[in-house]
């Protein structure tokens, strides 16, 4: 649902961009070809939001996911700043490096992430560490298989920005129930490697994007999510669904334990040599 209509004009035209864009849609339609959910899910695009709320929010009960159209020009701006003042990271694409590209691409993963904290809320998912993780999992998840490098690239720009405007830690952000602001860049980067390390290893990580400390773990870590978020799901796959999606935990088992073979053949060496 787009309630614009009481926002201002910059809040306006930012989102028309997300609804002509169509990220919002692309998500909730694959829910809704994927899973059967207990309950309606509303995802309202709209300035009247529960009090307190400044970015984009899950209730509780994972029925109702508010964005406002003012976290939405947050983020516009925020892009906007960057584009003017930070070169293209190289494994970014040239044609894709503006504002309302950006925007849409960062926008798409928020919304994953949201998603996540709805479908974890809603079929009661077991959590082994903190839920906001877990959300960003989802985001990580969905993206790469369904759509492609882009959200997690424009993420990781969103955020490596967002760390840079927060400054030096504070108590309150170590003790935030969210990552350290630039340690999820590094993750988001990390599960995007891990799925295709032929493919982005080159940009990535000989590019300097990702460390090479971190890079050798990302395919088990990309395995261990891609099975995970397979599994959970696994018992509430809608009946269309049920074939492909149990094909595809399958595969991402077998993934699993041959990425877990495979980091420990090397496991002393990466020790040894960090």
């Amino acid at each position: 649902m787009y309630e614009d209509q009481t926002a201002g004009p910059q809040e306006r035209q930012v989102v028309a961009l997300i609804r002509k864009s169509r990220v919002l849609e692309r998500l909730a339609g694959w829910v809704n070809r994927s899973l059967t959910l207990p309950h309606d899910l509303v995802v309202k695009v709209t300035p009247a939001v529960p009090p307190g709320v400044t970015d984009a929010v899950t209730q509780p009960d994972g029925r109702t996911i508010f964005i406002p159209p003012s976290f939405l020009t947050e983020v516009e701006d925020a892009l906007a700043d960057v584009v003017k003042t930070v070169e293209r990271p190289a494994p970014f694409p040239a044609s894709e490096y503006n504002t309302d590209d950006l925007t849409v691409l960062s926008t798409e993963f928020v919304f994953g992430h949201e998603m996540g904290h709805a479908l974890q809320r809603q079929l009661l998912l077991a959590n082994l560490g903190l839920e906001e993780d877990a959300a960003d999992g989802f985001a990580s998840f969905y993206t790469v298989n369904e759509v492609g490098p882009g959200p997690s690239l424009a993420a990781a720009i969103l955020f490596d920005e967002i760390a840079r405007k927060e400054g030096r830690l504070t108590l309150e952000n170590l003790a935030s129930d969210h990552p350290v602001t630039q340690q999820r860049v590094f993750n988001f980067l990390c599960y995007l490697e891990g799925s295709d390390p032929k493919k982005y290893r080159q940009s990535l990580v000989d590019g300097g994007y990702l460390p090479k400390t971190r890079a050798p773990l990302c395919p088990q870590a990309w395995a261990m999510l891609d099975y995970g978020w397979w599994t959970q799901l696994q018992p509430h796959f809608s009946g269309p669904f049920k074939s492909t999606g149990d094909e595809a935990q399958r595969k991402a088992h077998a993934r699993l334990i041959a990425e877990t073979q495979a980091l420990a053949e090397k496991i002393d060496e990466l020790r040894t040599g960090q």
